[in-house]
């Protein structure tokens, strides 16, 4: 099984954002040291006090020259916000600065109303997937120049290194999302830690409508990643100890609480103790929005939920109240799973 990581740059208490990517910046050494395959960051905006990670573009071209040979993305840029042409330049400098390893991660989402106005954003669009659809094919038809020499845009140039071109995936968090990756013929990540109901039956949608599509850097057979809340600890008791803080933010969210990261012991405070430890075993329709575990278990359960969706690559996201604890968790998990340290 292949591993990477999804980072979403979070400030820590009394700390700023300067600090936050300092800690990204260590997150993505350390997963390149221990042999993750990629390097995610992720968009969020209007609440940068909590979340740093605002513009992965800017992220990225820092993560480049702070790193050698991990692959480095987006999880996702926001495309519904911006100009396919715009992404694509940024996409293009990223793979000028760091060559052949640059992942654009193409998905959508709206934010707080205040935050799509301010950003420029329509949130209501007569047919979201068709638009959807059409920024994806857009954004990868400039990074590969492939428009046709009587397009508009076929003398549009972008940055390139000169070695292979970003690897474009298409990210979400629902049946729709799997459906526009499958017409188009291009990768698929599916954000579990979103609405990990939705998780088999994406990828089911995903394989039964795919077909390869003459879109430049699609793939001939579906490919995909499941993105997951795990987070590892030595123990199992101690694992679902720290989980305290992914599942105390999850009922803050639902409350319209949007951001924000208790300490683990805010978050046992808030839960009214500490949450049962993930089973070994799950049961069959069973995709808890976060798993924990001792290396050995949660090796255990990313490889339940991989083979439920038939992948070979887990992406890690986590939200642990302590940066700390984090590192760490992403320590213990490459060696339960084996990964080899470069």
């Amino acid at each position: 099984m292949e591993l990477s990581v999804v980072d979403l740059s979070p400030v820590p208490d009394d700390g700023t954002a300067t600090d936050a990517y300092a800690n990204t910046v260590e997150a993505a050494r350390q997963a390149e040291r221990l042999g993750y395959s990629r390097f995610w960051v992720a968009e969020h905006h209007g609440m940068a006090d909590t979340l740093a990670g605002t513009t992965p573009e800017v992220l990225l071209g820092h993560l480049a020259a702070e790193t050698d040979s991990i692959r480095l993305g987006s999880g996702a840029v926001l495309l519904n916000h911006y100009s396919p042409f715009k992404v694509a330049e940024q996409f293009g400098a990223l793979d000028a600065l760091a060559p052949g390893r640059i992942d654009a991660g193409l998905g959508r989402a709206n934010g707080s109303p205040a935050a799509d106005q301010a950003l420029g954003t329509k949130r209501h669009v007569q047919n979201p997937d068709e638009d959807h659809e059409e920024k994806i094919e857009s954004v990868v038809n400039h990074l590969y120049d492939d428009y046709p020499d009587e397009h508009a845009y076929s003398d549009l140039q972008i940055p390139r290194s000169g070695a292979a071109e970003p690897i474009p995936w298409a990210l979400g968090s629902s049946p729709s999302s799997a459906t526009i990756a499958a017409k188009l013929g291009l990768r698929y990540c599916f954000a579990a830690f979103i609405r990990p109901q939705f998780a088999a039956h994406s990828f089911q949608e995903y394989r039964d409508q795919f077909s390869p599509s003459q879109l430049a850097g699609s793939v001939d057979e579906p490919q995909g990643i499941l993105a997951v809340n795990a987070v590892c600890a030595e123990t199992d008791e101690e694992a679902a100890r720290l989980r305290a803080v992914a599942e105390a933010s999850y009922k803050r969210m639902r409350r319209g609480v949007v951001g924000t990261t208790p300490s683990v012991e805010e978050a046992i405070d808030e839960l009214g103790g500490v949450p049962d430890p993930t089973p070994a075993t799950l049961d069959a329709d069973e995709w808890p929005r976060a798993v924990s575990g001792s290396p050995e278990t949660l090796a255990g359960l990313l490889k339940q939920l991989a083979d439920r969706v038939g992948v070979d690559e887990v992406m890690i996201q986590h939200v642990v109240g302590n940066h700390d604890d984090a590192l760490r968790s992403h320590e213990l998990l490459a060696e339960g799973v084996g990964l080899t340290p470069r």
